[in-house]
């Protein structure tokens, strides 16, 4: 994987929306963070825009990520927020410009698309922290915003964090992968879809029925796609609903039923995803995973 070249002061930052709208207090308090430490920080030129739930047309949206990955000045492109509509321009961006000048792009949730898109050209990006999640609570920045910072900036953190008792104990050593659940499984058959074969996978969700989730695992399991994996992480699971007739299987049930006929290691509970802390990954990169009875560590190599 290529891995972008590091930020340092005056490294050029440009915040786009590729999905759902934004609103300026929302954005602000980033940009302004960022500034502060020594980085020169632009906004797209829709960045504000709104069309129903997207941040302007599909046309506004893909022009201002298209000129972000185009610019040979940006270190890093920083998304301002998910939501939906990446996938609507993934088959329009063009990375001729992109692959002459490699910068980060990070986000979560709906970047999903773009991370992988990405890592199928053979660029390491970041999973971590956008515009609206900067801050923990008012003027106090979140502790995935740091790590993202963390990373951007070259260094290579670790993370600890408690064991549960869902988990399959063992070690791997091998490319992170993944982010959101829902956009993976939108991406399976399409020419965005990434073989996750002998890598370690990350997944998160928000906002999802037990059943959709049942039913995003057993599709990906029939499609071979959990078989050769090298680990499997899962991270926060948020606002999962039920219907009112149970349908009797904890999230856990269900990834643990679906990886039944493997023997790769599994965590449950990495601090990632649409809660804080959301932590930063590099995905695209090689991890070592380590899962024992009390705690499990993440680490880039």
């Amino acid at each position: 994987m290529i891995i972008p070249r590091k930020l340092i002061p005056g490294s050029k930052i440009r915040m786009v929306s590729p999905a759902g709208k934004c609103t300026a207090e929302e954005i602000l308090p980033a940009v302004e963070w960022l500034s502060a430490r020594g980085y020169r920080v632009e906004t797209g030129k829709n960045h504000l825009s709104t069309h129903f739930q997207f941040a302007g047309t599909d046309q506004e949206r893909l022009a201002d990520i298209q000129e972000a990955l185009d610019d040979p000045e940006v270190s890093a492109i920083i998304c301002t927020r998910g939501g939906y509509g990446t996938l609507r321009l993934i088959d329009q961006l063009n990375f001729s410009r992109f692959r002459r000048h490699p910068k980060w792009v990070v986000g979560y949730s709906d970047i999903t698309v773009l991370h992988n898109r990405l890592q199928l050209s053979g660029f390491a990006s970041v999973h971590g922290a956008m515009c609206r999640s900067f801050f923990h609570e008012k003027d106090i920045i979140s502790e995935g915003a740091l790590s993202l910072l963390d990373l951007l900036q070259g260094k290579k953190p670790g993370y600890d964090f408690p064991a549960s008792q869902n988990n399959r104990r063992g070690c791997a050593k091998a490319e992170l992968t993944g982010g959101n659940l829902s956009l993976l499984y939108s991406l399976t058959g399409t020419p965005y879809d990434v073989d996750w074969a002998g890598k370690i996978l990350f997944i998160e969700d928000l906002d999802e029925y037990l059943y959709h989730i049942d039913r995003m695992m057993v599709s990906l399991r029939l499609a071979g796609k959990l078989k050769y994996l090298a680990g499997l992480i899962i991270g926060q699971f948020t606002d999962v609903k039920d219907n009112e007739d149970p349908f009797g299987s904890s999230v856990e049930a269900i990834i643990l039923d679906a990886v039944r006929d493997y023997d790769f290691p599994v965590c449950f509970g990495f601090p990632a995803g649409h809660e804080q802390p959301n932590l930063a990954l590099r995905l695209g990169s090689e991890y070592k995973l380590e899962i024992n009875g009390k705690n499990c560590s993440l680490k880039l190599i």
